[in-house]
């Protein structure tokens, strides 16, 4: 069984070596002591959410404080190829489950969508507050995953910004039920022709809210470069196809 996972700020690990003790304190080490009960001798892992992972165990507890024993440090890099999930507000919370999910899947990064037909709407205090919700939903999603990386949330957009975003992107991908070419072709498609590049490069897939992409979207994401696809034969809640589609590309990129 994989140890646990506790987070750190980004760079904090980074003079921790085998041999070394590393403190962890505030409400990650007082999740580790007080909910997860971790005692001394126990294996636990501290990631920094940036790729780099020390594995030890438990010295010491106290209520805000975990000190382990480093015993291997790994670093882990980012894929080549990173996948962004673009997700339209929803409301019910479909859109933070579809966050959460894509998260354990393997998705890199997540671009917040107010489309034309999403019902919920962040402004003003709401948006600070909602976007931050978010990055704590996708946080929580890496630990429980055991991921050494934490998905970055990126500011939210409207249409006139993602078909900025889209058009800087190596591959946008708008899943579409009236698409024809199925998701898997248009990855492997891409794939197959794009297999050298050391710049790290960005594949989009944009999901729509509960009413659907606007033709009128569409349109202009399509004239910035996206291209549409059937995810399958079914329709999707929008909490459901993004971390769909991240499955059918980690296979295609061969990420898994």
């Amino acid at each position: 069984m994989s140890n646990p996972v506790f987070f750190t700020a980004a760079g904090t690990l980074d003079n921790t070596q085998p041999g070394s003790v590393f403190v962890l304190d505030g409400a990650e080490a007082r999740h580790a002591v007080t909910v997860k009960r971790l005692g001394v001798g126990e294996p636990v892992d501290i990631a920094d959410g940036a790729g780099r992972r020390i594995t030890g165990t438990v010295q010491h507890t106290a209520p805000a404080e975990l000190t382990v024993m480093c015993t291997s440090v790994t670093v882990e890099d980012r894929p080549g190829v990173r996948l962004v999930l673009v997700q339209a507000l929803a409301k019910g919370d479909r859109d933070e489950l579809a966050i959460e999910t894509a998260t354990e899947l393997g998705i890199d990064a997540v671009i917040p969508w107010q489309s034309e037909r999403s019902i919920v709407r962040w402004k003003g205090d709401r948006a600070a507050k909602a976007h931050a919700k978010w990055q704590s939903a996708v946080s929580a999603a890496a630990k429980q995953a055991r991921r050494a990386w934490i998905p970055e949330v990126r500011p939210a957009v409207d249409t006139q910004g993602l078909a900025a975003q889209v058009a800087g992107a190596a591959l946008a991908v708008i899943l579409h039920e009236d698409a024809v070419k199925p998701l898997r072709g248009v990855l492997e498609g891409w794939h197959s022709a794009n297999q050298s590049g050391e710049a790290p490069r960005e594949i989009l897939l944009v999901v729509g809210p509960e009413g659907g992409i606007s033709p009128r979207e569409v349109t202009k994401l399509c004239s910035s470069g996206a291209v549409t696809a059937l995810l399958g034969p079914h329709v999707l809640r929008s909490s459901t196809a993004g971390p769909a589609a991240v499955v059918v590309a980690s296979d295609v990129l061969g990420r898994w």
